[in-house]
């Protein structure tokens, strides 16, 4: 009976493996190939009679078989591997990227007997980063997204006016002080000083002391002269950040410095002038704001003769890969590090990120990522486990070729909502024709709004 449950579990074994999208091999004592599982047939397009019997590194011809094997690595410390990166030659002479894992085969008894390997074929995630060349760069601002496209169109257009005040809309994280920046630095202001003030930061007391300065006197504490923000900006540029969290009172005194162009200091017998170009950033809709009467609809107006919205960072998922270099290169330069990429693997997981810190939250993944890796390629395991978790390996039923198409119909529909849903004007933003974007529409399952009962195509 004993044989012959060994003989049902094998069968079943056997089965699970031909059933999954992961290659599989094992190994003996000689690293030469004692079993080969289908999906393993189909990465290396090496079938199992050619593949058992060979060296692995006959077959596989990796970019990890002379230094870096990670079987080896655990046959002889007896740790498994999980997700590292790196790549294969298949039997057309193509370089397939990979991730593997690995675990060592004992018998019955314990003793070792060879290992085996798992390897996930990553080429539509680097197909993906691929995908992805050309950028706009404005300032320290940078993108892939047509939709930052017409932001950066926008900012320029503003800059050439250097009076006009702007209203600087996004969620938390978004880059409001780099845009902010971007319109001082193309300015003619911009040998002139930036200064920044966060509203949200101080006491409405302690705010309007910072925002005008004071005199020696003019409150307990108060033992000299202090220029207020206004003052250290000059003719420069005040950019005031979460400007809707400012109370009733100081929303008053702002809207006279806008009209009057003009401040005092608390405890000063006279006014100053204000010179400095207003910027105002808020992550809050003060539309709605003006509606509930909690800010000043006058001055909402005067802060908002132009207005850039910036969208989070999950309505442009196509700058993850391209802001993630860039971190990349940014903390190498100040950690003295050499760290190359990301693994295609680990790319699957940002891109799946909702990223409700949006790229400053990309940021802080990366940053954490060059404290916790060794080696020269972040991995997954180098990313936070909320980013882990939305890794292929631990979800059910996801693989690379799902995230690729989850990608796309993301990328689509943000084109579509940018263009009001008109077919052409889509497919001419994408670079593809319309037929194979109706495709697309089709097989990616995307809802279209309707007109008059009818799916407005």
């Amino acid at each position: 009976m004993s044989k012959e449950r060994d003989d049902k579990l094998a069968t079943s074994t056997e089965a699970i493996l031909e059933s999954i999208s992961d290659g599989v091999f094992t190994v003996d004592a000689d690293w030469r190939i004692t079993s080969f599982n289908r999906a393993a047939e189909q990465i290396t397009g090496t079938s199992r009679e050619q593949a058992i019997g060979q060296r692995c590194s006959e077959v596989f011809r990796s970019s990890m078989c002379e230094t870096q094997c990670g079987l080896r690595q655990t046959l002889q410390d007896g740790k498994p591997i999980i997700n590292r990166s790196g790549y294969i030659i298949n039997a057309a002479g193509e370089r397939i990227p990979i991730s593997i894992s690995t675990a060592v085969l004992r018998d019955k008894d314990g003793t070792v007997i060879g290992g085996a390997e798992t390897f996930r074929d990553l080429s539509e995630v680097e197909a993906l980063r691929k995908q992805l060349k050309g950028r706009y760069q404005l300032g320290d601002l940078i993108s892939h997204s047509p939709a930052m496209h017409d932001i950066f169109n926008l900012i320029s257009a503003v800059a050439s006016s250097s009076d006009t005040t702007v209203l600087i809309q996004g969620e938390t994280g978004t880059g409001k002080e780099l845009a902010a920046k971007a319109i001082h630095n193309l300015s003619v202001r911009a040998k002139e000083p930036f200064i920044a003030l966060n509203c949200a930061a101080l006491p409405d007391n302690l705010l309007e002391s910072e925002l005008f300065g004071h005199k020696k006197g003019a409150f307990t504490g108060a033992t000299a002269d202090k220029p207020g923000r206004f003052a250290l900006a000059g003719r420069g540029t005040l950019f005031l950040d979460e400007i809707g969290e400012i109370s009733p009172a100081l929303q008053v005194r702002l809207l006279r410095v806008l009209q009057e162009h003009s401040y005092e200091p608390l405890g000063a017998t006279r006014s100053e002038p204000a010179q400095a170009r207003i910027i105002a950033a808020t992550n809050r809709n003060l539309s709605t704001m003006v509606e509930q009467g909690t800010f000043r609809q006058d001055l909402f107006y005067r802060i908002q003769v132009v207005q850039i919205d910036i969208p989070p960072l999950r309505k442009r998922i196509e700058d993850i890969p391209l802001l993630t270099e860039h971190f990349i290169s940014h903390f190498n330069r100040l950690q003295n590090k050499q760290i190359t990429n990301v693994s295609t693997e680990a790319m699957a997981c940002l891109i799946a990120h909702p990223w409700p810190g949006n790229v400053r939250e990309l940021e802080n993944v990366i940053e954490r990522a060059f404290v916790v890796c060794p080696d020269s390629v972040i991995n997954v395991q180098h990313l936070p486990l909320a980013l882990q978790n939305n890794s292929p390996q631990q979800q059910t039923g996801l693989d690379i070729h799902s995230t690729r198409n989850s990608y796309e119909k993301e990328c689509i529909i943000n084109a579509l909502q940018r263009n009001n849903y008109n077919r052409a004007a889509t497919a001419r933003e994408l670079n593809i024709h319309k037929t194979t974007l109706y495709r697309k529409i089709k097989t990616l399952a995307i809802p279209l709004p309707q007109i008059d009962g009818r799916s407005n195509h």
